[in-house]
């Protein structure tokens, strides 16, 4: 208790204190008691001090950067009204052996409409289930329920590994003849 009362009277001087001895300042340029305990707290190479934790067992760096206290800060007006100026979305998905879309609430992750060729209303009736004409059916049968939703708009974003091609341009295509406005959001 007495070693840390001393320990921080000469660290608020002009002293500082090297084993038993006390220096002046210029001796001795980094001193202070932890747990009792007289440590050295050399710098280094980048300038940024090196410290020890409470229990001694590993060196921790002290970081620059801060955490923002609002993450919500740097967000742009636009992306944080945009699920409610268009809040309708499409998601397609095709495979090897089916295709499948749907429309998407943004806010309630409701699914609005949802058509695949893996139903059994629509499987029975296509030659194939994942070539261009089974692409063309899926879009008019999603805007048809999407109609009996009353969903007149909708956006579309591709995924990543997607090209606005294709079968998925066939789908959206399709959608667009059948009445549903689709605005496409390509990178």
């Amino acid at each position: 208790m007495s070693k840390q009362a001393i320990g921080r009277f000469f660290r608020s001087n002009v002293y500082a204190c090297e084993g038993n001895r006390v220096l002046p300042w210029i001796y001795m340029p980094s001193c202070y008691f932890h747990n009792g305990q007289a440590h050295m707290a050399p710098r280094s190479f980048f300038g940024v001090e090196d410290f020890l934790d409470d229990d001694n067992s590993k060196p921790y760096t002290y970081q620059k950067g801060k955490k923002s206290k609002n993450p919500n800060k740097h967000i742009s007006f636009k992306q944080r009204t945009i699920a409610y100026m268009e809040p309708f979305t499409l998601d397609v998905f095709i495979s090897k052996r089916f295709v499948s879309s749907s429309l998407t609430h943004r806010v309630t992750s409701k699914q609005v409409s949802v058509a695949g060729t893996n139903s059994k209303d629509i499987k029975a009736v296509l030659r194939s289930r994942s070539d261009i004409p089974a692409c063309i059916a899926i879009g008019r049968i999603l805007a048809e329920r999407a109609r009996e939703a009353d969903v007149y708009t909708a956006s579309y974003t591709p995924r990543d590994r997607d090209k606005f091609e294709g079968k998925i341009r066939a789908v959206v295509q399709s959608l667009i003849d059948n009445g549903i406005d689709v605005k496409v959001y390509l990178d």
